[in-house]
């Protein structure tokens, strides 16, 4: 499809949500936005998304699909299917990963020990 892991991440959330600020996309991508502004030039110079000041607040930086992005979702929709047959798992098992995968995540990012 021509995105990196963190790509195609952005553009899940993204054809999840429509349109989010890049405050809203790094909370819930876990990335920081110096981290994510590089990723979303790079979605925009493809022509995958388009990021302009939000309407309802100029302060905030609002990113959306374009129609070229929307298109690349059908393509995608193929993805999880064909990873779940690779990796030998059941969406039971998967769901399971994820979840322990999600706490593990929350408690390393806690600051906690």
């Amino acid at each position: 499809m021509g995105l990196t892991h963190p790509q195609y991440l952005v553009m899940l959330a993204l054809w999840e949500h429509r349109q989010l600020s890049i405050k809203e996309l790094s909370r819930l991508l876990q990335l920081d936005p110096g981290t994510l502004s590089p990723l979303l030039k790079r979605l925009e110079a493809a022509g995958l998304i388009r990021r302009e000041r939000d309407v309802r607040d100029e302060r905030l930086l609002a990113v959306t699909v374009t129609p070229a992005g929307q298109a690349l979702r059908e393509r995608a929709e193929s993805i999880p299917a064909t990873m779940m047959e690779r990796l030998g798992m059941s969406v039971e098992e998967l769901q399971d990963l994820h979840r322990t995968l999600t706490r593990v995540i929350a408690a390393a990012g806690d600051g906690t020990t």
